[in-house]
């Protein structure tokens, strides 16, 4: 049997806004949970319609992966759950290792709901535990504790097929030795996969404020760069392999499918509010995103039947976000991909040894994924 062409396949995302509590570091598009089961259900409806009108448009497809992210999709309803990845099945031909990820907190309530969540379809996961470190964990404004957080994957890893557990680090303060050992913890508690995170301060976060204010100082940039050495290291010695910028995977079976169809530019559709999709539709590249607003996804999608209006990418921004995304990888982007950025073969040698060709793919070495922004910068000047 031949392999699938990569247009053929499909990923699913489904956004859940809804939080317990917003974190000072997140940008994302979060909405405070104050109950509402009359907005809840009519949200669920809405995301249900919208797939069936994303299978319309997209036609036979190989489904290969649905992705509840938030937001904290680990609060929804099981049964609501159950629903969203049996449609997603019934109108997809879902593949026979189909890979579906949920998000969730490590908070006592959600934990108590893993068993729900795995018997309505959820194989996969992705626990975000953000450090085990009380301190840390308060700074972060999280409602669990490092013990908590402990319990929980213990508790994730009798439910689930595989686990992945987010942490973040280069906090204000931190010390590298303590993250070494908190690092070697994690990677003794058994998940497959680990996505560390550098703390990034964005616009809009609470964090941000507190910056502009100087009641928060982040780490300097050299100091930042010791740790995310060390998360090499440490995460290597251990078996871990950075398969990406910020994702270990013990094994290739452990990376994540989701996240390698954004890394791949595969076709993936985006329901739910503010959620983004990428389609490709008789040869032609879309980008879709939906509305923030919980109310306006809603109305989008009854009146027009997608949430998702979609708009044409021209072959430069296609190119473009293929170099963006795929550089992030060690099997890096084919070059091929980026012929419509132009880039001159002398600008490529003059990036050696941060980039390389390697059997006709663009791929960022060791030294060149720490300072991924300024290659990509650099590769693409003057276009």
């Amino acid at each position: 049997m031949t392999a699938p062409n990569p247009l053929e396949t499909l990923g699913v995302y489904i956004h859940w806004p809804y939080c317990a509590r917003i974190c000072p570091y997140c940008d994302f598009n979060v909405v405070r949970d104050r109950g509402r089961p009359e907005q809840k259900a009519a949200l669920t409806a809405a995301i249900l319609a919208d797939l069936k009108a994303h299978a319309a448009l997209t036609g036979p497809r190989r489904l290969v992966s649905i992705f509840f992210g938030g937001g904290t999709p680990s609060l929804m309803d099981p049964t609501d759950v159950g629903r969203l990845i049996e449609a997603a099945r019934a109108l997809w031909t879902p593949a026979d290792d189909l890979e579906i990820t949920l998000e969730a907190n490590p908070t006592d309530a959600e934990a108590d709901r893993f068993a729900a969540l795995s018997a309505a379809g959820v194989n996969r996961l992705s626990l975000g535990v953000q450090s085990l470190d009380d301190a840390a964990l308060g700074l972060l404004g999280r409602n669990h504790d490092a013990r908590a957080a402990r319990r929980a994957i213990e508790v994730a890893r009798a439910a689930f097929a595989r686990l992945s557990v987010d942490l973040i680090y280069a906090l204000p303060g931190q010390d590298l030795a303590a993250w070494a050992d908190e690092l070697s913890l994690v990677a003794g508690l058994g998940a497959e996969h680990i996505s560390p995170y550098q703390l990034t301060i964005e616009p809009g976060a609470a964090f941000h404020r507190r910056v502009q204010r100087g009641n928060l100082v982040p780490l300097d940039a050299d100091r930042a760069a010791d740790f995310y050495e060390t998360t090499q290291s440490v995460l290597g010695g251990a078996g871990f392999e950075a398969y990406e910028v910020s994702n270990h995977a013990r094994g290739r079976a452990a990376r994540s499918r989701h996240n390698l169809i954004y890394w791949r530019g595969e076709d993936y559709v985006g329901v739910g509010p503010g959620a983004h999709g990428r389609l490709t539709l008789e040869g032609q590249r879309f980008a879709a995103a939906a509305p923030d607003a919980i109310i306006a996804y809603v109305e989008q999608v009854r009146r027009a039947g997608t949430g998702s209006p979609r708009e044409p990418l021209a072959p430069r921004e296609v190119a473009l976000e293929r170099l963006l995304m795929g550089l992030r990888t060690v099997e890096g982007v084919p070059i091929a991909d980026l012929a419509p950025l132009a880039i001159p073969a002398s600008r490529l040698e003059s990036l050696d040894p941060l980039v390389r060709r390697q059997d006709g793919r663009l791929v960022a070495t060791p030294a060149g994924r720490p300072v991924l922004d300024r290659v990509i910068a650099e590769l693409v000047a003057g276009g």
